[in-house]
Formats: structure tokens, sequence, C-alpha cells
């Protein structure tokens, strides 16, 4: 017993205040002009501004208030959105998802139930399309009460499918239990998809697989939110991740614990196993982000990337080698009140980026924004 005090109680505790180190001592991902590696130096009011046609997706809806979680995609010949809809406040019962299409990314039209009414007492979360063997998936996180997250919450992924001879969707079937995802699936170098988990205690996993059926995935942990929370003060959420040119994974998170900071980790073995999650220097509202690598050879990272005012501006920061994002510009979103933009989602297509955002939770819209503008932006950096 002395020995185990002596020897194993001390690596223990070093290991702790390892985890704790890395949490106090960010990471560097920003790197912009001006700021000398110091995030508290950016002004923010003398970044570039980005602007692109504004349009609206889905207007406010009297009856049904909230619009949150919304996906874009570019298939078959025109634009696909879905997202969150339901009374007043999110993640209520009778939430469901809705859905529109377009053919130019700017006239929208009118909005239809993608998943149909959930069952009484229960609400679906839109979390994305997927195009998986040709076929048009779209997925829904279906749960009972108020909430995804918590106890006793009978929280299942669910995939729908698009049924072109009856201008549908057709429920499809389970792909994971007690799961939320973030983003759809993503295929990896190795021929297999992976897709980022939740359960309903907000413990981070990958799923890998998704070959061989809809329902075939092995998990694979990546944080467990009470050991990080309880050694670093880190609580993660909404994560989303990237597969390098070298095969290296990049994952970033969103803190819930107060950091104002994203957290990332990062996989060397296709996703099998990962680092523990650290504090970088790149500031988070908190809020949902989304990142692409454009067809140009840049990532971009959209986010609302300025804690000191919230979720009133949006903001995209690119970067050349997926790691370091070395330039950031404002997008403008036309607005004749004061509110927030919240949780974008973007496509590339036609020379253009599409982003998608809520606008204060009660409506959907869009910024069409021309790839040389991100050019522009990338090019002042060199």
């Amino acid at each position: 017993m002395k020995l185990i005090r002596r020897f194993i109680l001390p690596t223990f505790l070093s290991a702790l205040s390892g985890l704790a180190c890395a949490a106090d001592d960010p990471q560097s991902m920003l790197r912009l002009p001006g700021s000398d590696g110091d995030p508290a130096q950016i002004d923010y009011t003398k970044l570039p501004v980005l602007k692109g046609t504004h349009t609206v997706v889905c207007p406010y809806d009297e009856q049904w208030k909230f619009q949150l979680h919304n996906y874009l995609l570019h298939h078959d010949g025109k634009y696909w959105c879905m997202w969150s809809h339901g009374p007043v406040v999110e993640d209520e019962p009778t939430q469901h998802v809705r859905y529109a299409t377009s053919d130019d990314g700017l006239k929208w039209s009118e909005s239809k139930m993608l998943t149909g009414a959930p069952a009484e007492g229960r609400a679906y979360i839109a979390r994305g399309f997927w195009v998986r063997d040709g076929e048009l998936l779209a997925l829904a996180a279906y749960y009972k009460g108020k909430g995804a997250f918590g106890v006793d919450k009978d929280l299942r992924l669910e995939a729908f499918a698009w049924d072109k001879e009856t201008d549908s969707w057709k429920h499809k079937g389970l792909i994971f239990d007690n799961s939320i995802n973030n983003f759809a699936p993503q295929k990896l170098s190795t021929g297999e998809w992976m897709i980022t988990r939740r359960d309903p205690r907000f413990n981070v996993s990958m799923l890998i697989g998704g070959v061989k059926a809809l329902d075939d995935w092995r998990v694979v942990p990546v944080v467990d939110r009470l050991t990080t929370a309880r050694t670093t003060g880190f609580s993660p959420d909404e994560p989303v991740w990237w597969e390098q040119p070298d095969t290296s994974i990049v994952a970033l998170f969103r803190d819930n614990g107060g950091s104002n900071r994203l957290f990332r980790a990062s996989s060397t073995d296709h996703g099998q196993t990962w680092s523990a999650p650290v504090k970088t220097d790149y500031p988070n509202s908190p809020s949902k982000l989304f990142t692409l690598r454009t067809s140009g050879g840049c990532r971009v990272l959209i986010s609302n990337a300025n804690p000191t005012v919230g979720r009133r501006e949006m903001y995209l920061a690119v970067s050349e080698d997926g790691l370091i994002f070395t330039r950031m510009a404002r997008l403008e979103i036309p607005s004749a009140r004061a509110t927030t933009f919240q949780y974008p989602h973007a496509i590339e297509h036609d020379g253009h980026l599409l982003i998608a955002v809520s606008n204060k939770k009660n409506l959907t819209e869009l910024i069409k924004l021309p790839l040389a503008e991100v050019e522009r932006l990338r090019q002042s950096a060199r």
C-alpha cells in the first residue's frame, strides 16, 4: 500500500496537473497581423468585411417561432436547406424538421415538413444531409421531453431518405442509439465514414464505419465530460473535425466551461485514438462553428469569434495549412434590428460559398459569397 501511495498517487496527480496546464497554456491557432499572437489585442473594428448577396430561406413564423440547426447541400441540380422548427424556445416537444429547395440559392421554395410531426412528448433536431451510396439522406436526432440531454431521453439518431418519385421524405432507419451528431458523416481516407457523437451526458466520441450498413458503427471515445470538467474546467460541445492532406485529423470543440476559447484534439491513426483536447488561443463566444476546405485550397472557419459582442457578429477566417488561421473578416449580414446570428453551415458550389445562419433563432437566412472575396482575404496574408 505504501508503494502504491508513493509511486501511483504522485503519477496520477502529475497527470491531472499536466491536463490542467494544457488547458491554461493555449495552443497557437490564430495569428492575425497586429495582434502579436494575443487574441485580446485583436481590433475587430479594423478587420475586413466580406459582402455577399443576402436572402431569407424561411421567414419568421408566428405560430412556430423557433428556427435553428440549419444545414445546406447541393444535390441533383438544386440547393437544399433543412432546420429545426419549433415553438417559442428550442428543443421543446413538437419541434420537428423542415426543409426548402432552391435553383440558385437565393430564391427558396415554401418550407415543408421533413420528419413529420413527432410523437406526443417528443421532438426532432435537424442534424444534416448525407449522400450515402448515391442516396440522399437527412439526419435527425429524436428524443423525449425537453432537450436532448439529461436522464431518460431515449435519444436516437435516425435517417430519412428522399423519395424522388413521391417528392417526399421517408423514414429510413436508425443510425445509432444514445446519439446526437453535430454534422453529417464525412468519408475518411480509409474509405470509412466518421461522424461526431455526443451522448445524453455530453460525452464525445466518434462513430466510424457506416459502409456495410446504415447502423454499422464502432464507437471511439474522445472526451469524458465529467473528467475534463473536474480537471480542466473544459465542458465539450458541438465538435467539428477534418482530415488533413497527410491523413492526420483535427477536431475542434466549443467550450461551455467559460473559457471563450476553442479546444482542439488530434488523431494520427484515422480516428482510432485521440489526444486530450487542449485550449487554443482562438476566441469563441461560445457557439457552434463550421469549417470547410475550399476548391482554392484554403480552409475557412466560420464562427462567432468576438466574445465581446457574443453572437451579434459572424466571422470567417482562412488558413493555408488547416492549423493556423492568419486572416479574419466579418461577414456582413444585413439586419433591420439588433439581433444575433448563430449556428453557421456552409457549402461551396458554382464559384460561391453559401453560408446559412439562424437570425435570433427565429428565421433562417443565407449569404451567397463569391469565392473571389475569400481569395482576396487569403491573398492579403501573403
